[in-house]
């Protein structure tokens, strides 16, 4: 399996170019899967996803002109047979992971069954992560939060961490936990955008170092690319690597 883990999703003519090499034909020819599980527990999830789902919001990700887009429900997995979905997900040329709680998503990436199918696919197969379906896709990753939703269905490792913005000291929680293990390195999306400022210079590298091992932290116009073992960066924006 293929992976691109952006920070927006497509958001710059370098990242699509890499997205469609990735899938070896036009994006018009290729058949998708959209995950918007991770969305569920903030408020109002449910009017983001449609959102989305209608290029309202974020980076553009389903409305790109596919051939066809599918929603493959994450929570509804254990309940139905995998004759239902298992094949729909073999024919597909991408699953499109978005974003949203990345420990709710990396939750569910597990216990839905859907990380020991990704593990059967076709090398051709492409995992197109979008914040925090980037975040998830680590085998050991964190993130933070002003304060975390009541509902979590993972055990997690919170610590307080004081970060610095520019308008003072803004307490958050930073919560570590067990990834969907596609690779091996960490993920800080939105890194330096005005709307995240708790992924500021400073602050990613505090981030980062806590988690240990490597982490890229990238902007809205930023991916990491992973084909065969080999990672680099796709960007017309800011990144870094941070390893420890």
């Amino acid at each position: 399996m293929k992976l691109l883990l952006t920070s927006n999703g497509i958001t710059n003519p370098s990242i699509e170019r890499a997205l469609v090499a990735l899938l070896g034909k036009p994006i018009p020819e290729s058949k998708v899967l959209l995950v918007v599980t991770g969305i569920y527990p903030f408020p109002g999830g449910g009017t983001y996803a449609w959102q989305m789902l209608h290029g309202q919001i974020g980076g553009p990700l389903a409305a790109l002109g596919w051939a066809s887009v599918g929603l493959l429900e994450l929570t509804a997995l254990p309940s139905i047979g995998r004759d239902a979905w298992v094949p729909t997900l073999e024919e597909a040329d991408a699953l499109l992971v978005w974003g949203g709680h990345p420990h709710y998503l990396a939750y569910w990436m597990r216990e839905s069954g859907l990380n020991a199918v990704l593990a059967t696919l076709r090398p051709e197969m492409v995992y197109v992560g979008v914040s925090g379906g980037s975040i998830a896709a680590a085998s050991f990753f964190g993130e933070t939060y002003l304060g975390l939703p009541d509902t979590i269905a993972t055990p997690l490792t919170a610590e307080e961490v004081v970060f610095t913005v520019p308008e003072g000291d803004l307490t958050l929680t930073l919560a570590t936990a067990k990834g969907a293990g596609l690779v091996d390195f960490a993920i800080i999306p939105h890194y330096t955008e005005p709307d995240h400022r708790e992924a500021s210079v400073e602050n990613a590298a505090i981030w980062a170092a806590k988690m240990g091992g490597t982490t890229y932290a990238l902007d809205d116009q930023s991916a990491v690319r992973v084909v065969d073992g080999v990672v680099d960066v796709v960007s017309e924006g800011r990144w870094e690597r941070f390893s420890s």
